[in-house]
């Protein structure tokens, strides 16, 4: 049963029309494109959600109700049923609100043709059921050929495309330089080649202690039947094997079937790590992208990837799956994919133990792969100019934004506060022009004050005022020195970005206002919804999530929050090494030094009598009475 109501028919009226029953809907915008597509156990319970309260909703949901001029729904016997129509549609549709596989339709495999009498071993984007053995789904091209360049150079199967007969008269080269068996001239058998092939899925299945034994008691046989060359390459081919075997090898888990799912996420993309472990051994890992997940938790990216990637397109499957968070939908999953495999599958968070280490690697890898995915990004010169181009019509500034500083406050509870400043130029970070502050003149959690402290210290030096609270460049220094030149600070930014919603951008423009610099465009970001907000307009700005415009602040503020944070970290533990002996009045560097000497530490001191504080060299009664006080 299927149903489609419109906006513009006034179809909230009609909602109670709607069953309670399990199915799937579909949004759509005006010209009918899918927007989203989901699934409940009581469709009319979901809907009404989004289009009830509007202030109840947050992030993508509110965007998406924004947008929404059409939809549609399908009732199904089942949320298993639920699951696998939703899954189906976000393949066909690639939706922009959903979370999604990019390009998982061409996803490459490694192919085994078992049908042929002499298999070949090769890429390929297809996957039938055909009889022959597919590996994959891998991330890349690259990744295929890289694992297919190690096949190669451990087992010597043919390449070639050859109808094989045994009856020709040479072999080819792959011969002579051990990469071949030579099936094509007789030199091995059918069911010696086929012995080759099998090690081949025994390692691509990653059972490499089974290959390593068949190896070494090939060479044996060899030897002792005297057939000292052959022997010779399957001792190569043995060690080569142990050296993998050594580098896949994960210790502490025993001979296990799984894969390790992490993810790290981005703005409006995320990376998915994956590790695949067969018989203990790590025998391959890939990342993955996925779009459309700005806003989603952790626990439903990871469940729409096992979705896509292990229910819908994955031959293989492991005894079970190892991730960092709860999956979404994690019972039907495991029952659908039981399924498919035959046995018993399981989808599980370890806690401790070497399996949590391995997910915790897994997400640094995760993480790493995010980092270097927003290099590349930013390395796009085009890229970058379109963004800088984009944002200058977005934010109506009257220049393009080359230069953009963004300001960041960073402390603890009001303690050891600091601040930092970021610079793009053409939209990539210029790191030398950083700059940091070390908050002097407010006092507890006051992230307004503070951030009037840094832009006046900062463009007081531009406007030409010499009198500034502190030096440019070592912004944490007591300030007695003159200040000199600096050329960040003497240059004119395009637009001043501050990390914050409506109130830590009016305290930025009362400072600019009142040192004059009224001609120098501001702006905020504020994290949550991603909101931007402009002196000249009351309601915020949203950009595209998918907007290189965006893109751009959201590094821009990143990479002064990071600055600050890092900035911070060293002034606490500068704070933290004080002892609170110096705290004492008149308990100077050698009185201090003779305590610590005599008990050992700070701890041994408090705990220690008067008399025996005064018996110490330097001490007193009075100072000893001054000690226990303090401590």
């Amino acid at each position: 049963m299927a149903s489609r109501q419109t906006r513009d028919d006034g179809f909230d009226a009609r909602l109670a029309a709607v069953p309670r029953s399990p199915g799937v809907y579909v949004m759509r915008d005006g010209r009918g494109k899918v927007l989203y597509v989901g699934k409940s156990v009581s469709l009319r319970n979901r809907l009404r959600t989004y289009f009830g309260n509007p202030r109840k909703l947050h992030g993508k949901t509110r965007d998406l109700v924004k947008r929404i001029r059409d939809f549609e729904y399908i009732v199904v016997e089942s949320e298993r049923e639920a699951l696998l129509l939703e899954n189906s549609l976000i393949k066909e549709h690639m939706p922009r609100y959903n979370a999604h596989l990019k390009d998982d339709k061409t996803y490459p495999y490694i192919k085994v043709d078992l049908t042929d009498d002499y298999p070949r071993i090769y890429f390929t984007r297809r996957h039938h059921n055909d009889g022959a053995r597919y590996f994959g789904p891998y991330a890349s091209a690259r990744s295929v050929r890289r694992t297919l360049d190690l096949l190669k150079k451990l087992f010597p199967y043919r390449t070639c495309t050859k109808a094989i007969n045994g009856r020709d008269e040479r072999p080819c080269l792959e011969y002579y330089i051990k990469r071949c068996v030579a099936p094509c001239t007789g030199q091995a058998d059918r069911d010696e080649y086929g012995a080759v092939v099998q090690q081949v899925i025994s390692f691509l299945e990653g059972d490499t202690d089974t290959v390593v034994r068949q190896l070494q008691a090939d060479m044996t046989t060899a030897a002792a039947e005297l057939e000292f060359e052959r022997a010779a390459a399957l001792r190569d081919r043995l060690n080569a094997m142990k050296i993998v075997y050594e580098d896949q090898k994960v210790v502490g888990i025993g001979r296990e079937d799984f894969d390790v799912v992490a993810v790290a996420q981005g703005q409006n993309d995320c990376m998915v790590d994956v590790f695949f472990v067969r018989q203990g051994n790590m025998v391959g890992r890939d990342h993955y992208i996925m779009g459309g997940t700005w806003d989603d938790s952790d626990g439903h990216v990871i469940a729409k990837f096992i979705e896509q990637f292990y229910l819908m397109s994955n031959p293989h499957l492991p005894r079970r799956i190892l991730t960092h968070a709860e999956v979404e939908d994690a019972d039907i999953l495991q029952e659908l994919l039981s399924e498919k495999r035959g046995t018993q599958f399981e989808i599980a968070m370890p806690r401790r133990g070497p399996k949590r280490k391995l997910v915790k690697m897994a997400q640094q890898n995760a993480e790493q792969g995010l980092r270097q995915l927003k290099i590349k990004w930013q390395s796009n010169s085009d890229l970058m100019a379109n963004a800088v181009d984009e944002l200058q019509d977005a934010l109506s500034l009257p220049t393009r934004p080359e230069r953009i500083e963004c300001y960041d406050i960073s402390h603890i509870q009001g303690t050891s506060t600091v601040a930092s400043m970021s610079v793009f130029i053409n939209g990539s970070p210029d790191t030398s022009q950083y700059r940091k502050f070390r908050i002097k003149t407010v006092e507890g959690n006051d992230d307004f004050a503070s951030m009037r402290e840094v832009l006046t210290r900062r463009f007081k030096r531009l406007i030409g005022d010499s009198r500034t609270d502190g030096r440019p460049g070592d912004d944490d220094a007591d300030g007695e020195t003159p200040p000199k030149r600096d050329e960040s600070f003497g240059a004119t930014p395009d637009l001043v970005l501050i990390d914050g919603g409506k109130g830590q951008l009016s305290a930025a423009l009362e400072t600019m206002l009142h040192l004059g610099a009224l001609d120098i465009p501001i702006a905020s970001i504020a994290k949550k919804e991603e909101e931007l907000f402009t002196p000249d307009s009351s309601e915020s700005i949203r950009l595209d999530r998918s907007s290189p415009a965006l893109f751009l602040l959201q590094q821009a503020r990143d990479e002064a929050h990071r600055f600050a944070i890092t900035y911070h970290r060293k002034a606490r533990t500068s704070t933290s090494l004080k002892s609170t002996l110096d705290l004492v009045p008149g308990i100077g560097p050698s009185r201090k030094r003779a305590l610590i000497r005599r008990f050992g530490s700070v701890k041994a001191v408090r705990e220690a009598t008067e008399l025996e504080l005064a018996s110490t060299p330097g001490m007193t009664s009075r100072l000893a009475s001054k000690v226990k006080e303090y401590l």
